[in-house]
């Protein structure tokens, strides 16, 4: 009877009914986007999509503007929180910077057809679709890049890695570069692939450059 007691209370079933009728509208809004583009689908194709009526589909946005900002914001929290979950899970700063680069990948690919989606569709207007989440994510991706600095920080304090630049500009390269990688792989798929061993990014920065 004690340990029933401590389990985590369940959220009551309608307030669950809930959040999944809004995570099938907000992926039949992500399969429409990634095929046809946010330009040329309509709330009704998506209500139509996600079998809801569209007076449904307004109770939880109140137009396409407002599911899109959805959309980005909870893939935001995702790949901020799968990423600051893999640099904390291990106690070696090595260790945690080749946590970082599998953690990115892996995030990056599950998440493919949003991450296409936004580079495509919102860099001509992206002020106006994703005005109220553009400081969301940069306070976001600040935060990660801090806690990115910490880890060669650490590691400089602990005679891990030599002081040969600012932790935070590191934390910036490593960051420019990982997304380098990803980037061209999602745009040249047939020649260019992340390396499967996260050494082969890290080397850049643990071997240098100069013979």
């Amino acid at each position: 009877m004690e340990a029933a007691a401590t389990e985590p209370q369940k959220l009551p079933r309608r307030e669950r009914e809930r959040m999944a009728q809004r995570q099938e509208m907000l992926d039949a809004a992500l399969g429409l986007f990634s095929k046809k583009g946010f330009r040329n689908v309509s709330m009704q194709e998506i209500a139509e999509t996600s079998e809801f009526a569209i007076g449904t589909l307004y109770k939880f946005f109140k137009n396409k503007e407002d599911l899109y900002r959805a959309l980005v914001r909870e893939q935001a929290v995702k790949f901020h929180e799968g990423i600051m979950l893999a640099i904390a899970s291990a106690d070696d700063e090595v260790d945690k910077l080749r946590n970082f680069v599998r953690a990115k990948e892996e995030v990056f690919r599950a998440n493919v057809a949003m991450i296409r989606l936004y580079f495509s569709e919102t860099q001509g207007a992206r002020h106006n679709v994703l005005a109220g989440v553009d400081s969301e994510m940069r306070d976001k991706h600040e935060e990660f890049l801090q806690a990115l600095a910490g880890v060669f920080e650490s590691g400089m304090a602990r005679g891990r890695f030599r002081q040969i630049a600012d932790p935070y500009h590191l934390a910036v390269a490593l960051e420019s570069v990982t997304n380098g990688f990803l980037l061209q792989g999602l745009l040249r798929p047939d020649r260019q692939k992340m390396p499967e061993d996260p050494d082969a990014i890290l080397d850049i920065f643990f071997q240098g450059l100069l013979a």
